[in-house]
């Protein structure tokens, strides 16, 4: 088990290092970085040497003023290459977590929706805020002041060893007894801090679908479960924020200690040294200055440790997203007009439960076809792949002789319209929504007449701010009708060379039915249109209709082919009939 952890430790040492390779910006800023902070480190060690020179003078009564003179410029040059090396590295440490998050954000946006369809959304964002923030605070906060204290240790020692070789032994026992203590506690918070990141991924998740489904929450007086569920979470974080602090509370005072103590014998030590004559003034209080530009390092490698381990266990959930495989995207062959066919689909969202199963049927270029049939047939998962949402687990969709894909993924989507019951708004303005996803310019001109056919120009026209109305999160500022207006809207000014439209008119009244059915007869004409309906006289005209039962197609033909010669059609015909 041990051999694994190691392992895995050595995997993430390594993968961080890729990070940080691949973030950084100029090579030679990353060198004047390095050499100003070994400047203002050369600066920090010649310190002591000349306040030892003062004090010896001080103690002899000749005192120099060229010893005083090169203290004070000593002083400036530490002040001012500290503050430089400080801001280059900072920056460094900025570039290097943007780099990763650009990463993380561009695969997020080419990911599969079945990723999507596994993983709440809230887990997703806690890997692109909080564990990159984890990542960042390692660079910014500690890995700077980590390798400068490397440098300011080894400098202090091997001057330490030239003024006094035994006291500096004494230092040195400290560093044995150190690692004993430390390496342990390391491995111990690895472990906490992944699964604390893990409670803080869950607890995002968590907020993020109660916030999300505020109103379902409060309109089903589920308050207090989720109340429950949110103070769980809470009380798991409290619980591993607890653990991290009892080893850090066995850390850093264990090393402060040790440093303390070794202190106290150099003094007492050195003491005896400059009383024997055998050690000056000076000399002593170098040492104790050196010992403290040992002693302040040390205690924060005990802190970058602790951030180490925290940032090797969010690079290994960084790494997991980015191994995902994205969105397939081959070469573009063009969505020329051509049949649609579905030769012997199959699918399903899990391998052990199929949802389609081998649906044939072929539609012609500018044919309109209507699915029909009870609900969880399986017609909008026809959709789905349609839109390459998902991929069949089995047969194959082409266009003509094409197997859709083979066909670029944005090219296929851009001539694509889809209208959905859900009619799904951004927030952001009307003006943001009708153009979302489009590349070219759309002048208010052309949004106004999209907005007419879709018998939304009235509406929006009465609103205080027009096309730059804010529609709020979810659209929640409009109403079921307006959003699947505004839906239409967007359609129409896609002019996509295949729509779908998913109960597009479900939410409208029936005057405003009457009015949008009409526009998008005009837009059907020439395109090739899928349509889901729940009333069928909404699709009755189209040119073929499948009925679908259980993912199966159980018949295909005319409204009056079906009404003839199936039995669930002629049921559901009849029902509405009725109703």
């Amino acid at each position: 088990m041990t051999g694994v952890l190691m392992m895995n430790n050595k995997q993430n040492i390594k993968e961080f290092l890729s990070f940080i390779k691949a973030g950084l910006p100029a090579k030679w800023l990353l060198a004047l970085a390095i050499v100003l902070s070994l400047l203002e480190t050369a600066a920090s060690l010649i310190v002591p040497l000349f306040t030892r020179n003062l004090v010896d003078q001080m103690s002899s009564g000749m005192l120099s003023t060229g010893v005083i003179v090169f203290l004070i410029v000593t002083f400036i040059i530490q002040t001012v290459s500290s503050g430089f090396s400080y801001y280059i590295l900072a920056y460094i440490g900025e570039h290097i977590v943007s780099f990763i998050r650009r990463q993380l954000w561009d695969r997020i946006l080419q990911l599969p929706v079945a990723y999507f369809d596994e993983h709440e959304s809230g887990e997703t964002m806690s890997r692109i805020t909080q564990d990159t923030n984890t990542v960042k605070q390692l660079i910014t906060n500690h890995l700077v002041s980590f390798l400068t204290g490397i440098i300011s240790i080894l400098g202090a020692v091997i001057i330490l060893l030239t003024i006094d070789w035994r006291m500096t032994v004494i230092m040195l026992i400290a560093v044995p007894v150190s690692l004993l203590v430390i390496r342990p506690l390391g491995r111990m918070m690895y472990k906490i801090s992944k699964r604390m990141q893990d409670e803080m991924a869950d607890f995002s998740a968590n907020l993020g679908r109660v916030l999300s489904e505020i109103r379902l929450v409060k309109a089903s007086n589920a308050e207090e479960a989720e109340q429950r569920k949110g103070r769980n979470g809470i009380q798991q974080l409290f619980t591993y924020g607890l653990k991290e602090a009892k080893v850090q509370a066995v850390i850093s005072p264990f090393m402060t200690t040790i440093m303390m103590a070794i202190l106290v014998v150099l003094i007492g030590y050195g003491g005896v040294r400059v009383a024997s004559g055998e050690l000056s003034a000076g000399s002593l209080v170098a040492i104790i200055i050196y010992m403290f530009q040992i002693i302040v390092p040390f205690s924060q490698m005990a802190t970058f440790v602790t951030a180490f381990q925290k940032a090797m266990g969010a690079t290994e959930r960084i790494q997991y997203l980015l191994k995902q495989q994205p969105e397939k995207n081959d070469q573009s062959l063009g969505t020329e007009k051509k049949p649609i066919r579905f030769e012997d689909v199959h699918f399903g969202y899990q391998p052990d439960t199929p949802i389609l199963e081998g649906l044939n049927f072929s539609v012609r270029a500018g044919d309109t076809v209507a699915f029909v049939g009870p609900s969880g047939a399986g017609k909008t998962t026809v959709f789905s792949l349609i839109e390459r949402f998902y991929s069949p687990t089995r047969g194959d969709i082409l266009l003509g002789e094409t197997p859709v894909e083979e066909i670029n993924l944005k090219d296929w989507r851009q001539a694509i319209g889809y209208v959905s019951q859900e009619s799904p708004i951004m927030a952001g303005t009307i003006r943001d929504n009708i153009c979302y996803g489009l590349e070219r310019h759309i002048t208010d001109e052309q949004m106004e007449a999209a907005l007419r056919q879709a018998n939304a120009y009235d509406f929006v026209m009465a609103l205080p701010d027009q096309l730059d109305t804010a529609v709020g999160e979810r659209g929640i500022k409009l109403s079921g009708g307006q959003r699947q207006r505004i839906a239409i809207a967007r359609a129409l000014l896609r002019d996509p060379a295949i729509l779908l439209l998913d109960e597009a008119t479900s939410n409208l009244d029936s005057e405003s039915e009457a009015a949008v059915q009409d526009a998008l007869k005009t837009l059907m004409k020439g395109r090739t249109t899928f349509i889901i309906a729940h009333r069928l006289s909404t699709v009755v005209e189209a040119d073929h209709m499948i009925v679908m039962e259980q993912g199966r197609i159980t018949g295909q033909g005319s409204h009056q082919e079906l009404y003839r010669s199936h039995s669930t059609y002629q049921q559901l015909v009849n029902q509405q009939m009725i109703s």
